[in-house]
């Protein structure tokens, strides 16, 4: 200790060899509070082979949340938001269950699985990724990838083999030590692929699984953090801020402040949903769909924003189709897209809409009018002056409009074409009293006045001409 300063000063002598664990773990906080001139004694002191090597030693960089916790868990659950490094965390915890003290060394596990959604997303994000396995290893001790086998060697002999959450029955049979888990709260067979994925980790005295999630409001997640052998470290974005582009925590912090996306995506939370809401994440999830069904209709719904200045009311665009063979009761829907617009002027929102349709080969827009009157019309017929438009006025609240549409996705007839976070957000703070989050609900608006064009205004027999209500 500096008895001027007040501050620990290091060099290599004060600390043990930087192979060893202690220093390890605790290199990157004390070299980053140290002044410049001890740092640089630091680095100059260390030789040719040791400067080489100390990008590969994960535990002198990582971040608190980056590092697994001490003890005989069975799972480690890394939840953070996006960027915050989990993926890294992931593929450095493999490095270290595989490797030993040299390259050819056996480390501690030989058998490991690498399970993601799909095959493609293993291989592009947990292997070949910026932060993936491949990325992190050091020459001597890079895996080999064996495209034909979906596996991973490293030189030593430990295996990682690769594995589909779409495919659970594919994790009967092999067995394992380790495995890393990414984006487990997103499967859509996430049950049955992780049930699969314990029955298979049964080699070695402590078979260990590390999962790297965002988190969501799914049974198997909330399971899995109850669990006694669990153990849990979290982070939000910004934790990871170093090795992000400053423009993009500025846009989706400007963008989703203050909304349950905002928690859930980039601060980590997990978050339940909220009391008495006409939509639940699960019920989105039971429908989802990977690929859209042959559709006879398309119809664009758009809910203006009045004005286009910073902070002012989204401009709700949504695309949805259905299918429409048979009685009313044999109909479906499926929303393709969400293409709302944020502080646009009233020409970028019609173009924006516009261009939904022509993408998306709509048969009409169906605009709400009761903000921008005729001009709604005329912006858009500035655009495309023969547009196919119907404009619709709101005679009852939000809420009353909402519900028929809620029951038609109880009802299973209401399917999302992926992931619509933002749109979903919206919907799962839509309650009985109100709408339940900052600003306007103009997506959920758009999507109504799409889904009451397509099924319910047709099954109803609602042949009024002109401007419809609703």
């Amino acid at each position: 200790m500096n008895v001027e300063t007040g501050k620990q000063e290091w060099s290599a002598e004060d600390m043990p060899s930087i192979w060893t664990r202690p220093a390890l773990t605790s290199g990157a906080s004390w070299i980053g509070s140290v002044d410049a001139a001890v740092q640089d004694r630091f680095l100059n002191e260390l030789d040719e082979a040791e400067l080489l090597a100390l990008p590969y030693l994960f535990e002198f960089w990582a971040l608190p949340h980056q590092l697994p916790p001490e003890g005989d868990w069975r799972s480690w659950v890394i939840m953070g938001g996006r960027g915050a490094g989990k993926t890294r965390a992931g593929a450095e915890w493999v490095r270290s269950k595989v490797e030993g003290a040299m390259p050819l060394d056996p480390g501690a596990c030989r058998h490991v699985a690498l399970v993601g959604e799909t095959i493609e997303q293993v291989r592009e994000v947990m292997i070949f990724g910026d932060s993936g396995i491949l990325a992190c290893s050091p020459p001597d001790r890079r895996p080999v990838w064996e495209a034909t086998r979906k596996r991973l060697v490293w030189p030593n002999g430990a295996v990682a083999s690769v594995h589909s959450a779409h495919d659970p029955e594919g994790l009967r049979g092999p067995q394992f030590d380790a495995a890393w888990v990414d984006e487990l709260a997103k499967w859509r067979k996430a049950e049955a692929a992780w049930d699969q994925l314990q029955f298979a980790l049964r080699l070695g005295e402590l078979p260990q699984v590390c999962v790297t999630t965002t988190p969501r409001d799914v049974g198997v997640l909330k399971r899995l953090l109850d669990a006694p052998s669990t153990v849990t470290t979290h982070a939000p974005t910004e934790a990871n801020a170093a090795n992000l582009a400053e423009s993009f925590l500025e846009e989706v912090r400007r963008r989703y402040r203050g909304t349950r996306l905002a928690r859930q995506e980039l601060d980590g939370v997990l978050l339940s949903d909220v009391e008495g809401a006409l939509w639940t994440g699960a019920a989105l999830d039971a429908q989802r769909l990977a690929d859209a069904p042959d559709l006879d209709r398309i119809v664009v719904g758009l809910d203006p924003a009045t004005t286009g200045k910073a902070g002012s009311d989204e401009c709700g665009i949504v695309v949805v189709g259905a299918r429409l063979q048979g009685p009313p009761q044999d109909w479906r829907a499926v929303v393709l897209a969400d293409c709302t617009v944020t502080g646009a002027t009233p020409h970028r929102w019609a173009r924006a809409a516009i261009s939904a349709m022509e993408r998306f080969g709509a048969d009409r827009l169906i605009a709400e009018v009761n903000q921008g009157g005729q001009m709604v019309g005329e912006v858009l017929r500035q655009v495309d002056e023969f547009v196919p438009l119907r404009s619709v006025h709101a005679t009852r609240g939000k809420v009353a409009r909402a519900e028929p549409v809620a029951a038609l996705y109880e009802q299973g007839r209401v399917s999302h074409l992926g992931r619509l976070d933002a749109l979903e957000d919206q919907m799962c703070r839509m309650t009985l009293r109100g709408y339940e989050g900052p600003g306007s609900p103009d997506r959920v608006d758009a999507l109504v006045w799409a889904l009451h064009e397509l099924m319910i205004a047709p099954a109803a027999a609602w042949r009024a001409p002109g401007v419809r209500s609703l």
